[in-house]
């Protein structure tokens, strides 16, 4: 599947928010960078931190919250 078609699957269990959906790829993308295992079957060395997280985010891997 390409990155476009999992991004629309992710941006439609989230409301069609692309600012929240953001900014939880962008902390995502930094937990695994800094070490935290994938929640997907990818490997950092193949794959962007980016990537992976948005790929999370659209199987519903990770839950996206509004902080306050």
């Amino acid at each position: 599947m390409r990155l476009e078609q999992i991004a629309a699957i992710a941006l439609e269990k989230y409301n069609f928010d692309r600012y929240l959906m953001a900014r939880a790829v962008g902390k995502r993308a930094k937990e695994i960078t800094n070490g935290a295992k994938p929640l997907v079957d990818m490997n950092l060395n193949d794959h962007k931190a980016a990537d992976i997280a948005l790929i999370e985010i659209a199987e519903g891997k990770i839950e996206i919250t509004v902080e306050s």
